[in-house]
């Protein structure tokens, strides 16, 4: 963002919020555009579309979820749960005085979005929810039903050698092997670069293991089925059509359970079709979010 003021907002309960805006705190803004990441994600998944929309001059608000990177909140993984994600960021709007806000997530960011919506509908004017799931994760992660014995198997280890998994998962992206796992596994790699995949795996092992198995578990347990048709939101849901982390069947049924909603499919796309094709995704997500209707 050309003019970027970075912030520390205090919740409720005392833990600091990171915030990045592109506008003035002073003014009371409307329909700003807000950026929820992914599982063990940053906001460095949103650069092409923070660079597109701030040179538009749409007003934009980036965040750390609670937990994550400059926020706090490290130490209490229970805390950090989807409804209390959905309460700091009602309160960090509040705070900032933000009427009909613009819900970006990506990912699990698109649990926080939906959960957001739900909690508090009156607040969100519309919502773009890409590579995202209202099926329990476990079930179709990876196209397969075999995430969820994993997890016991990797807690055990984590359990027995907690200081070498912690620097495997601190420094093992590095590993040429790694790298190119991550690649094929989650990218179009005819169109994101391996420097992207360097920065994206620098920033996941700032993040412990701990939290990626939590957030995991609270994907999957999140009850987006027992509410979803109920969200009005007008809503624009994109998906990748060689997703390979969350088959695109997963956009196409939340497509049809919301009721107001829009479907895109990028040809070729990953799990991360904003990065794969921003030029498609934002010029769609720019008609989306232009739209009176």
């Amino acid at each position: 963002m050309k003019d970027k003021f970075n912030h520390f907002f205090k919740t409720s309960d005392g833990e600091q919020v990171f915030y990045s805006t592109n506008f003035s705190t002073i003014d009371r803004t409307k329909n700003v555009l807000i950026f929820n990441y992914g599982l063990v994600c940053s906001n460095y998944h949103w650069q092409k579309q923070i660079a597109y929309f701030d040179k538009l001059g749409y007003p934009i608000l980036t965040y750390d979820y609670r937990g994550h990177y400059q926020s706090s909140g490290k130490h209490e993984l229970e805390k950090i749960t989807f409804n209390q994600l959905s309460l700091d960021l009602n309160e960090l709007i509040d705070f900032l005085k933000l009427d009909d806000v613009i819900l970006f997530g990506h990912s699990m960011g698109v649990n926080v979005c939906l959960e957001f919506a739900k909690l508090f509908p009156k607040k969100v004017k519309k919502m773009i929810l890409i590579s995202g799931t209202i099926i329990p994760v476990h079930n179709i992660m990876m196209d397969t039903h075999l995430t969820g014995p994993f997890k016991p198997i990797i807690s055990k280890v984590m359990e027995k050698f907690p200081k070498e998994f912690n620097a495997f998962w601190k420094y093992g992206g590095w590993n040429p092997l790694i790298k190119k796992a991550i690649h094929t596994g989650g990218f179009n790699v005819e169109q994101v670069n391996n420097e992207f995949i360097e920065v994206y795996l620098n920033k996941l092992g700032q993040l412990g293991p701990d939290l990626f198995f939590h957030l995991i578990d609270q994907m999957h347990e999140h009850d987006i089925l027992a509410f979803v048709e109920k969200i009005k939101t007008k809503t624009l849901v994109i998906g990748g059509n060689r997703d390979k982390v969350i088959p695109n069947f997963s956009q196409k049924l939340m497509h049809s359970k919301l009721q107001n909603a829009e479907l895109y499919t990028i040809h070729t796309g990953s799990h991360v079709p904003q990065v794969d094709f921003p030029k498609f995704a934002n010029e769609r997500i720019e008609f989306f979010v232009q739209a009176k209707k």
